[in-house]
């Protein structure tokens, strides 16, 4: 079977029509619905076998599915040198949040101070997209034992008007209010962050089960 085959094999039509309401601008007739634990499973066994390289060289892929797993094989290989260029190759592909948030690469955490200028270039891009991904990044390899106060100024320093990029902010604040109180509480009490982005920050952090009741209290009374 080729990889294509594979995944259509793993096909689940009422997640589909789920994950299409939840992704504008994705086709019914390009979307299987694959679930994604078992597209990251498909791509460890990928990555066992070692056949992956055509598949990731086929771009564009027709179904989202692929995009899918081509960004689920991305975050297992492990040298990052060679992960780095097929993420280069691949990010002007993606069209959908979906996909973005599925790639997590295991070989940026032990090269997170060459990542950094690259991940500083991805959310300067005009690209939704690319844009979304470097603060996705930003907030997953930088956020905890790496965290430095810069980096909430580079993602303060966002300014879109893209939903899916304002959405990524907004986690990655409510998310930085709970490893980083007084770093990121400090941008909420200055008003650094739009408007919508601040308030949509505040209700994630609200609905946060990390966050402490005093905290949300104090948080909801800075809505703007």
């Amino acid at each position: 079977m080729t990889i294509t085959e594979r995944l259509i094999a793993i096909k689940d039509d009422k997640n589909a029509d789920f994950v299409c309401r939840l992704t504008p601008g994705i086709l019914r007739e390009n979307c299987l619905g694959a679930r994604v634990p078992d597209v990251r499973r498909l791509a460890k066994e990928i990555m066992q076998e070692g056949n992956y390289k055509e598949f990731i060289h086929s771009l564009p892929h027709k179904y989202m599915d692929e995009n899918l797993l081509h960004g689920a094989i991305l975050s297992e290989i492990k040298d990052y040198e060679e992960c780095i260029a097929l993420v280069q190759e691949f990010l002007p592909y993606i069209d959908c949040w979906l996909v973005n948030d599925t790639i997590c690469p295991k070989s940026f955490k032990k090269h997170k101070k060459e990542l950094l200028p690259l991940v500083k270039e991805w959310i300067k891009s005009e690209s939704e997209y690319v844009c979304r991904f470097g603060i996705f990044t930003l907030m997953k390899q930088y956020l905890k034992e790496d965290f430095e106060e810069e980096y909430l100024e580079i993602a303060a320093s966002v300014k879109s008007d893209e939903y899916y990029v304002k959405m990524m902010l907004a986690w990655y604040f409510s998310t930085a209010l709970v490893y980083h109180w007084d770093e990121t509480l400090k941008l909420i009490k200055e008003n650094r962050l739009e408007q919508w982005v601040h308030n949509k920050t505040i209700q994630k952090a609200v609905e946060s089960l990390r966050i402490s009741d005093e905290n949300k209290k104090l948080l909801k009374s800075m809505k703007r």
